[in-house]
């Protein structure tokens, strides 16, 4: 029985000797377990507040991002609005003066029947009082044609006839024609033009010839020498012959020929 009670009492010393040491220091030092406490809370407060400082600059970053997007595209907007108001301005500046041709092409379209037959007028007066040379070919690019029917269109080939009219007054030309004689009959001549001074005609086998007066409308006969100056002419004309001074009668009298000089930017 006394081993016994021995043996208990050794257990109870050997498991008083085993209580843990956190249970033994805290009921040694219940301060120090209030701060070790203490500090473990103060961690995790600073982790959090260091999650919202990480979490309200992101934030800040993201926002600042955006608002650089925002400054981009406004300036962009702007950039483009300033553009598009030149670009408006000068639409509105386009219309007033296309408003502006519109009303007077259409004072103009009014106007065209008039010019045309004033055109017509003096361009044929003016071919009928010329030398009658190709008369009947130049009289036809007067008239209006199948295809210049409309004024405008008309009026274009009126000027391209008194271009050809004004071309004549600077050519030496020839061709072969025919010739109707005051007994009416025809004959195959050579023409000579230089100009609209002078006129020539010479036959074939170069016995006959004669020079257009325009003051009296008819031919005048040229003598030998006359012939043969004309017959140098006709051969300057072809390129058969160098260019040199031609001894011949003018179709017009010489003032005539001084007044016409400049119009016709000087003929030979």
């Amino acid at each position: 029985m006394n081993k016994r009670f021995r043996a208990a009492a050794c257990s109870l010393a050997l498991a008083g000797s085993m209580v843990p040491a956190s249970a033994s220091f805290a009921a040694a030092d219940p301060d120090t377990s209030r701060l070790a406490l203490d500090g473990v809370d103060a961690q995790q407060t600073q982790a959090a507040l260091q999650g919202q400082i990480d979490q309200a600059d992101a934030q800040t970053q993201g926002a600042l991002a955006e608002l650089r997007q925002l400054e981009g595209e406004t300036r962009t907007l702007r950039y483009q609005n300033e553009k598009r108001t030149r670009q408006l301005a000068n639409e509105a500046t386009r219309q007033r003066k296309l408003a502006l041709a519109l009303d007077t092409l259409a004072q103009t379209r009014k106007a065209l029947p008039r010019i045309e037959q004033d055109m017509v007028r003096q361009l044929e007066g003016f071919i009928r009082q010329d030398m009658p040379f190709l008369e009947q070919e130049r009289l036809a690019r007067v008239k209006a044609s199948d295809d210049t029917l409309e004024s405008t269109a008309h009026i274009r080939q009126l000027l391209k006839a008194w271009r050809m009219e004004l071309d004549y007054g600077r050519e030496v030309d020839s061709w072969r024609g025919r010739l109707i004689q005051d007994d009416g009959e025809e004959r195959d001549v050579d023409f000579l033009r230089l100009g609209r001074i002078g006129w020539y005609y010479l036959t074939p086998d170069g016995r006959e010839g004669g020079v257009w007066q325009t003051d009296s409308r008819e031919w005048q006969p040229l003598d030998e020498a006359q012939r043969r100056e004309v017959r140098h002419g006709l051969q300057v004309a072809k390129d058969q012959r160098a260019p040199g001074l031609l001894t011949v009668p003018l179709s017009i009298k010489v003032a005539d020929a001084d007044s016409q000089r400049p119009a016709s930017g000087g003929e030979q």
